[in-house]
């Protein structure tokens, strides 16, 4: 998965995401914590948390499709994978909160061997 891959007219199109993942604008919205009007109107499809929230999923879905093998299974893994030391929250609730930077960070320990 390649950012570059969900853009259109210089923004992250939910459209192109959900096509990718195989699921509805609805449920991207739902997982990111956006409201369900979020994706309805170009102004809020650019607006900059819906924008953040995009890339920060992207981006972990990036790092963690190496690992699991396919967009799909890096998607499930992100909705449904309690992450240890984080008391059992997601990737997805952990972006919803602002701290997809604690989810890199896991993400790094991990690769580089260390323990969650």
């Amino acid at each position: 998965m390649r950012l570059e891959e969900f853009t259109e007219d210089e923004a992250f199109s939910p459209t192109l995401v959900a096509d990718a993942l195989r699921t509805t604008k609805s449920e991207i919205a739902a997982t990111l914590g956006l409201g369900k009007d979020a994706f309805s109107r170009a102004s809020r499809i650019r607006a900059r948390k819906t924008q953040t929230r995009l890339r920060h999923m992207l981006e972990i879905l990036n790092r963690v499709e190496a690992v699991t093998g396919s967009p799909l299974a890096a998607y499930a893994w992100f909705r449904a994978e309690p992450l240890p030391g984080f008391g059992g929250l997601t990737a997805d609730r952990l972006v919803r909160e602002a701290r997809a930077d604690e989810v890199h960070a896991y993400l790094d320990r991990i690769a580089a061997g260390g323990y969650a």
